[in-house]
């Protein structure tokens, strides 16, 4: 069962769930670049490292789900887009208090709340990126 199949409000520690395990790989594939880009000193560097940006993403992912479930359960609004950018802010005013940046945490707030609404709208509307035009 995939994030999209349940329904919204709903069962929030399964959708919660999925993102943390969506954002957990991606917190991985991103440290693997970043060790291959920039090479650490010892395997123990490479280890923080690639914890520290895992583990920051996975709570960011986790972040996200709840808030977004919670926000639709509290606004009693499930399938606003509203709920998603609520989820992607809380994701980024985290991000802001790990790196200890109040300007960091603004503008992912911004950046990411308005990523996720687009996204549920786009979902909704039936926006696609790739293949032939719907004429």
């Amino acid at each position: 069962m995939g994030y999209w199949d349940l329904e919204e409000g709903k069962d929030c520690v399964a959708k919660t769930w999925i993102t943390t395990k969506v954002a957990t790989a991606v917190g991985l594939v991103g440290s693997a670049y970043h060790i291959v880009a920039y090479p650490p000193e010892t395997a123990v560097e490479a280890l923080t490292r690639a914890t520290s940006g895992t583990a920051t993403m996975a709570a960011m992912g986790a972040i996200f789900g709840m808030a977004t479930c919670l926000s639709a359960q509290a606004r009693d609004a499930p399938d606003d887009p509203t709920n998603y950018f609520i989820g992607g802010c809380a994701s980024g005013i985290f991000l802001g208090a790990r790196t200890h940046s109040a300007i960091t945490g603004t503008t992912a707030c911004f950046g990411l709340g308005t990523l996720a609404m687009f996204t549920k709208i786009g979902k909704k509307e039936g926006w696609r990126l790739t293949g032939p035009p719907k004429l």
